[in-house]
């Protein structure tokens, strides 16, 4: 079902200030900033070979993002998984009676359809979403 790890996300304080810190400390220079106002979130991603790195900043109580940043802090917030077909992906997860939090799957950043199944399905307590890539010919979307 999973083809390889698309992303992992981190919800952070400041977006700017973890951009900064990765490229210090890490030496990841090239960064994407992606703003969210419906998401009351900010983004920031960078390419490491086929995984991208998503810094997560709420910017607002209403994110969802943050919640867990005033209950767990930074840290890792989900583990996404490229799927080819993400509603066959979701069909086979349902019938396997495995806990979902959406149904079917909405667009997600860089023209990508994504889900995201329940941090209990994992066993380890992080958020697993599931990602489609669009062929170029798909309108481009956002999460």
């Amino acid at each position: 079902m999973f083809t390889l790890i698309d992303h992992i996300g981190f919800v952070v304080a400041d977006v700017d200030a973890a951009i900064a810190h990765y490229r210090q400390a890490f030496g990841i220079m090239e960064w994407e900033r992606i703003a969210l106002p419906e998401r009351h979130a900010d983004i920031g991603v960078a390419r490491m070979g086929d995984t991208l790195l998503e810094l997560i900043a709420p910017t607002s109580e209403d994110a969802s993002f943050a919640k867990f940043l005033r209950e767990k802090g930074p840290g890792i917030h989900h583990i996404a998984y490229r799927v080819d077909d993400i509603a066959a992906a979701l069909a086979e997860l349902r019938s396997r009676g495995v806990p979902m939090i959406d149904r079917e799957a909405r667009p997600g950043i860089h023209n990508t359809l994504v889900a995201f199944v329940h941090p209990k399905a994992g066993g380890q307590g992080v958020l697993v979403e599931l990602v489609q890539h669009q062929s170029a010919s798909h309108e481009e979307s956002h999460a």
